[in-house]
């Protein structure tokens, strides 16, 4: 499996209220846990990560996860 700093604070991943809302929106998901939900597609061994600027972003299936690099919040999702 990759290892790379995203996947080593994995634990560390979150998102807002608001964030949550977004990202249930611009994907349709029917979720309650989003958060789960993003940490779950992060360490899928499918994803592709990679690190732009502030950053990270998270390519699987259909979408693309965007996670501040520093505060490891998921900020939005939307279809690839």
């Amino acid at each position: 499996m990759k290892t790379n700093e995203l996947i080593e604070n994995l634990d560390k991943v979150h998102t807002t209220a608001l964030g949550a809302e977004r990202i249930r929106r611009n994907l349709c998901l029917n979720v309650d846990d989003v958060e789960d939900w993003c940490r779950q597609k992060i360490q899928d061994s499918r994803s592709s990560i990679i690190r732009k600027g502030k950053n990270w972003y998270v390519s699987t299936g259909d979408c693309v996860i965007t996670v501040n690099a520093h505060s490891f919040t998921v900020i939005t999702a939307h279809k690839s």
